[in-house]
C-alpha cells in the first residue's frame, strides 16, 4: 500500500490525484457534517419555523449566485490555488457556525461558508478532468464523488456517534468541521498544472466571463436542476424532522446508508456515463427524479420517506458529472472553468427566489406543493436532455481544435462522441 502510494506519487498525474481525492474527501466531510447537523441547531437551539428554513437557505445561495462575478475577478488565480483559498473560507464560515444566536448572526457565517463552497462545486470539476482524457471523464468524476461520498460516511458515523454519545456540543462539533475543511485547503494547494492528464508548466489559460449561444443546453440544464435542487436542499430533512420527528441520530443513520451506496457504485456511474453518454444516463436519472420527488411529496409514512429520499439523494450527485462531461464535449479548454462558473451561478440564480417562494407555499399549503413543481422541473428536463448531442452542438473553435488534432495526428479520430448514433 506505502509503495503503491509512493508509486503515485511521483508521476503528476498520480500526484494530482491523490491530492484531489484528499480534497474531495475532507469536502465530502466537512459539508455531509455540517448539512447533517445544521438543521437540527436550527430547529433545536435557534428555534427555526419552516419559512425561516427557506430564506436562510436563500442567503445561504447567494455565494452561488455571483460565482460568475468571483471567478471574473480572479481569473487570473491558478484554479488549485482557487480551490485553495475556498476551503479555507469554507473552513472559517462552518467552524463558526456554532456561535450564532439568532437568524441574524448566523448570516456571516452563513456568507462566508457559501462562497468557498459554491467555488468549489465548480473547480472540483476543472481539477478532477485535467486529470484524463474526456472518454474518461466520467470515470474519473465518478471516482471523485466515491472519495467524497466516503468523507461523507466518515463524517455520518461521527456525528452519530458524537450525539448518540452527547461527546461534544453544537459548537464544538461546527469547530471540528472547519478543521477538516482547513485540511483539505493544503491538501490541494500544490496540485500540478495538468490538461488531458499531462502536465503542464504553465496553468492554462481561462476566460473571466464566457457566455455562448452553443451552451444554451448546459445552461438550462442547471437552471431547471436548481429549481428541483433547492427545494429539496431546502425542506428535504426539514420534512423528516418536522414532520416524521427523525433526530440527529435517525438522520445520521439515513445519510449512511445513502452514502454507502454512493461509495460503492459512483466509479461505475461514471464508467456509465462515459460508455452510454450524458443524454441516456440524465434521462434515467431525471425519470428517477420524477419519482422520488412524486413519492416523497404523497407518502404518509416515515420508512416510506425515508426509502424516497435514499432514491434521490443517491442520484443527485451525478447530474452535475453528466451535465459537466457534456460542457467538456463541445467547449474548448479554456473556456471549461469559466463556463463550469456560470453554470453554478445560473443553478444559484433559482436558490434565491425558489426557497422563499417555496416557504411561503409551505406555510400556507402543506410540503407537498414545492415537491410537486420540483417534480415538474424534473419532467421538463427529461425532454431537454433528449436534445443533448456533443458532436453536433461542439462550437466553432472546438471543431477546429479537434479537426488539428486530427491533422497532426493522422488515424486519430476526434475525441467528441456522437451520442445521436449511439441512441
Amino acid at each position: 500500500m506505502i509503495d503503491r502510494f509512493r508509486q503515485s506519487w511521483t508521476s503528476p498525474v498520480g500526484r494530482g490525484f491523490i491530492m484531489l481525492a484528499t480534497l474531495q474527501f475532507t469536502y465530502g466531510f466537512a459539508y455531509s457534517a455540517h448539512n447533517s447537523v445544521h438543521t437540527n441547531f436550527w430547529e433545536d437551539v435557534l428555534l427555526f419555523s419552516g419559512p425561516q428554513f427557506g430564506y436562510m437557505t436563500a442567503i445561504r445561495e447567494f455565494g452561488g449566485l455571483t460565482l460568475i462575478l468571483l471567478m471574473a475577478l480572479l481569473y487570473r488565480v491558478s484554479i488549485p490555488w482557487l480551490t485553495s483559498g475556498a476551503m479555507l473560507f469554507m473552513a472559517l464560515g462552518f467552524g463558526l457556525f456554532g456561535i450564532a444566536t439568532g437568524f441574524g448572526t448566523l448570516i456571516p457565517w452563513i456568507l462566508i461558508s457559501s462562497f468557498g463552497m459554491h467555488t468549489i462545486l465548480q473547480t472540483q470539476f476543472s481539477l478532477g478532468m485535467s486529470l484524463t482524457t474526456q472518454e474518461r471523464s466520467g470515470h474519473v468524476l465518478g471516482r471523485m464523488a466515491a472519495f467524497a461520498q466516503a468523507g461523507t460516511f466518515v463524517a455520518l458515523i461521527s456525528v452519530f456517534l458524537i450525539f448518540h454519545f452527547d461527546l461534544l456540543s453544537y459548537k464544538a462539533t461546527f469547530a471540528l468541521i472547519g478543521v477538516v475543511a482547513a485540511i483539505g485547503a493544503i491538501a490541494i494547494f500544490r496540485f500540478p498544472h495538468l490538461h488531458d492528464g499531462v502536465e503542464r508548466k504553465v496553468e492554462p489559460r481561462r476566460d473571466p466571463i464566457v457566455w455562448r449561444k452553443e451552451y444554451r443546453y448546459y445552461y438550462l440544464l442547471n437552471l431547471l436542476d436548481g429549481v428541483r435542487q433547492q427545494i429539496f436542499f431546502s425542506f428535504g430533512l426539514w420534512v423528516l424532522v418536522n414532520r416524521f420527528k427523525l433526530g440527529v441520530e435517525d438522520i445520521s443513520l439515513l445519510l449512511m446508508a445513502v452514502t454507502f451506496i454512493g461509495v460503492v457504485s459512483s466509479a461505475y456511474v461514471g464508467r456509465l456515463i462515459d460508455r452510454l453518454g450524458e443524454r441516456r444516463i440524465l434521462q434515467a436519472i431525471n425519470i428517477g427524479y420524477v419519482i422520488a420527488l412524486g413519492g416523497y411529496a404523497l407518502s404518509g409514512q416515515m420508512y416510506l420517506a425515508c426509502i424516497f429520499y435514499v432514491i434521490y439523494s443517491f442520484i443527485s450527485q451525478f447530474s452535475t458529472i453528466g451535465a459537466s462531461t457534456y460542457l467538456r464535449k463541445i467547449a474548448v479548454p479554456e473556456e471549461i472553468a469559466p463556463s463550469l462558473a456560470m453554470g453554478v451561478t445560473i443553478l444559484h440564480a433559482t436558490a434565491v427566489v425558489v426557497p422563499v417562494v417555496a416557504g411561503i407555499i409551505l406555510n400556507f399549503v402543506g410540503y407537498q406543493i414545492p415537491f410537486f413543481i420540483a417534480c415538474l422541473a424534473a419532467l421538463v428536463m427529461v425532454g431537454v436532455t433528449r436534445k443533448l448531442d456533443p458532436q453536433a452542438q461542439r462550437t466553432a473553435a472546438r471543431v477546429a481544435l479537434d479537426e488539428s488534432r486530427v491533422t497532426s495526428a493522422p488515424g486519430v479520430q476526434p475525441v467528441a462522441v456522437d451520442e445521436g448514433a449511439a441512441s
